[in-house]
């Protein structure tokens, strides 16, 4: 058994994944899109789980109040660009993975390139439009989405099977008059959730990529910190939806 087969022994042990499983990951892509709190902790375990081509895009920098929650970030990475400092810590964890650092705000065209070129997107973003844009992307190029959102002591997920070409999608979830909910800059937010939120899309985009069979599809997973309690919300599908229906 070679290195590269030991390092991933424990998950291809599973039986729901295998060598078939981790090959299956080996020949993916996914689009990690934003690196913060929700990003850098989905981007470390698809990384060192063995997807063979992460695609990591965020506009932004790194801050100093970034670094509480941004697990991929140090002091040394203030003012340098989240994208490229991401992409070069996760090569560094797993020199076996290919990561590529897109900077820069995409405008609709390349962000339309990207999510057709991935197997699946990881929409790790702080707002409605761009949340929205993804989702009519994902929908329009038939790529599996999984969207999360952590503020306060508060988070949810959601995988929509925009590849399959039925059930609701994101924009059945939130529409326009939703766009005036707070980010974590006015409201705050407790650090680990957003790993937390961040680990749960990593494990949605994971079962994915090998072909475990999700209870996630179309529905809303919401989880409260404070009480420890966590319960899902089935999705409908709304018969307007300017996206999929």
């Amino acid at each position: 058994m070679n290195g590269k087969d030991i390092r991933y022994s424990r998950q291809a042990s599973l039986a729901e994944v295998g060598e078939a499983g981790q090959q299956k990951l080996a020949d993916s892509c996914a689009l990690l899109i934003g690196a913060g709190g929700l990003g850098t902790a989905a981007g470390l375990y698809l990384a060192t789980a063995g997807v063979g081509r992460l695609v990591i895009n965020d506009f932004d920098t790194v801050d100093q109040t970034n670094l509480p929650r941004q697990v991929l970030y140090s002091d040394g990475d203030i003012d340098r660009p989240k994208a490229q400092v991401a992409a070069d810590r996760l090569a560094v964890l797993n020199p076996h993975v290919t990561v590529k650092a897109v900077g820069g705000r995409l405008d609709h065209d390349a962000l339309a390139e990207q999510v057709a070129a991935a197997d699946i997107v990881l929409d790790c973003t702080d707002n409605f439009q761009s949340r929205w844009l993804i989702n009519e992307l994902c929908s329009e190029h038939k790529t599996a989405l999984v969207t999360g959102a952590a503020i306060r002591t508060e988070g949810q997920l959601s995988l929509f099977r925009h590849d399959l070409g039925n059930g609701p999608c994101y924009r059945c979830l939130y529409s326009e008059e939703d766009e005036n909910l707070n980010d974590c800059a006015g409201q705050g937010i407790l650090g680990p959730v957003a790993g937390t939120i961040g680990c749960m899309m990593a494990t949605e985009a994971l079962k994915f990529l090998t072909g475990i069979e999700s209870g996630l599809e179309g529905k809303l997973w919401v989880y409260d910190a404070k009480s420890g309690n966590s319960r899902i919300v089935a999705i409908p599908q709304l018969d307007d939806c300017p996206v999929c229906t």
